[in-house]
This record gives C-alpha cells, sequence and structure tokens, in this order.
C-alpha cells in the first residue's frame, strides 16, 4: 500500500508487532499553507521528534513492522477523533496555525485527504495481518511553553485506555532499565487516545501506548538503544499478554 498520508516500513508479519507512530512526519505539501514560522516544523508542536527513526530502526527487526503517519500533525492530526476541533489544529502550545481556520469544506478536503486514508490503510493492514501487538509511539516535550512550570520529569510514559493488560506487563519491565516510568503520564490514555481507540480497543486488539521524552531520542545512537530497548520489551509484553 502506498499513500500520500502513511508509509509502512518491513514486513508486516501475521502475529507480529506494529509499531504505530501517528506524528512521525512534519511534511507540509507544497499547496498547503499553514501560515506559520517555517522554524516551527522542527518542533514538538509538528512532529513527535525522534520517533521516526526509533520505528525505522525497530522494523529493521525481525516480526517488527511500521506504519508512519506522513504529514505533520499540523496539517492533520491522525490520533483526533474525525470530527474532532483539534484534527485540523487552530493553534498549538500557545502558536496560532491561521492556515487552519477552514470553512466546512476546507476541514472536509483535509479529512479526505489524509485522516480517512490513513486511518483505512490501518485497519486493512491489521485485518488482513493480525498482530500480537500493537505499539503506539510518540514522544513528548520535556516541558510545554505555554506551561513551562510543569516540569515533566518521566523518561518515557505508558498510556492506555480501559485496556491495560499490556500496560501493567512493560511497566515493570521498563522501570528495570532504570527508567522513571509514568503510568498515565504526562497526560491520560483515556483523554487521549484516538487512534487505538479505533484500532485496537474497539477490535480487542492488544497495545501498548509508549511516549519516550523527546531529549532521550536526540541522536543516532538513542534512537539505535531505545529501538533496541523497545523492541525486546514489545516482545516480552506479546508473549505475555498473547499467553
Amino acid at each position: 500500500m502506498t499513500s500520500e498520508a502513511f508509509q509502512i516500513l518491513g514486513t508486516p508479519r501475521f502475529g507480529g508487532i506494529l509499531v504505530v507512530s501517528d506524528h512521525a512526519s512534519n511534511r507540509v505539501p507544497a499547496d498547503i499553507d499553514l501560515g506559520i514560522d517555517p522554524a516551527l516544523l522542527v518542533s514538538h508542536i509538528a512532529v513527535d521528534i525522534g520517533v521516526a527513526a526509533v520505528a525505522a530502526m525497530m522494523a529493521t527487526r525481525p516480526g517488527i513492522a511500521a506504519y508512519l503517519g506522513k504529514v505533520s500533525r499540523l496539517v492533520c492530526d491522525f490520533n483526533r477523533p474525525e470530527h474532532g476541533p483539534t484534527v485540523c489544529p487552530i493553534a498549538s502550545d500557545g502558536h496560532a496555525i491561521p492556515g487552519n481556520a477552514l470553512d466546512h469544506a476546507g476541514h472536509e478536503t483535509r479529512l479526505a485527504r489524509f485522516y480517512r486514508p490513513y486511518h483505512e490503510g490501518l485497519a486493512a493492514l491489521l485485518d488482513a495481518m493480525p498482530q500480537a501487538l500493537i505499539l503506539s509511539l510518540h514522544s513528548f516535550t520535556p516541558q510545554l511553553a505555554s506551561d513551562p512550570q510543569q516540569m515533566r520529569p518521566w523518561h518515557v510514559g505508558v498510556l492506555y485506555n480501559e485496556d491495560d493488560r499490556a500496560a501493567r506487563v512493560a511497566i515493570p519491565l521498563l522501570e528495570a532499565e532504570g527508567l522513571m516510568v509514568g503510568d498515565q503520564e504526562p497526560y491520560s490514555g483515556r483523554l487521549l487516545n484516538a487512534t487505538m481507540n479505533r484500532h485496537a480497543e474497539a477490535e480487542g486488539r492488544p497495545y501498548l501506548g509508549i511516549e519516550v521524552r523527546q531529549d532521550q531520542i536526540t541522536d543516532p545512537a538513542s534512537h539505535a538503544a531505545w529501538a533496541e530497548r523497545l523492541a525486546r520489551i514489545a516482545n516480552q509484553v506479546a508473549v505475555t499478554v498473547g499467553g
């Protein structure tokens, strides 16, 4: 499958692990003008810093593939309800996004071009190739510009909604790595879990929501270290939950 909205790395296998990263890209198509300083496109409001590299390294391992969003979350946020107010955000962390002041037709065009193909592609992949575990991979900033007093000390967070099967296994495994692990931190998966709610929880598929603090995945060495760690832990989780 090829699409302007997503790309697949590695070869999905029956009973494997699929890394899903909604915010892996900061790409803005040439025909879309967000009306923002281009410098913002390398910041956390545009992309989950570091996750594309980690996911790509994970997808080189046997039994692991990756499904990555191919446009910036400022163009279309795949991890939001389809008709929610932030699927094409008009502001993020104190920055206005004037190019997203869309009328109904413009909003519908974004959904038809990016959002629906992304989710239809993911649904088709999971239906055709059931996975032992879906790993939802995101990253978070150590602090928000709009709330600089709120520090986020966790090295990694584990998020989930109602289904915490994989989370309960993963948290002690991550803590055994010497990490400060946030259980439903830096925010709750009961509030922000749209992709996994749709493709995992609604279908009874085991999943693990992972948020890595962005300063932990800043260069090739740290990308490789986290790819190895998450691949190893995801395999342990998949075996435990599946058993």
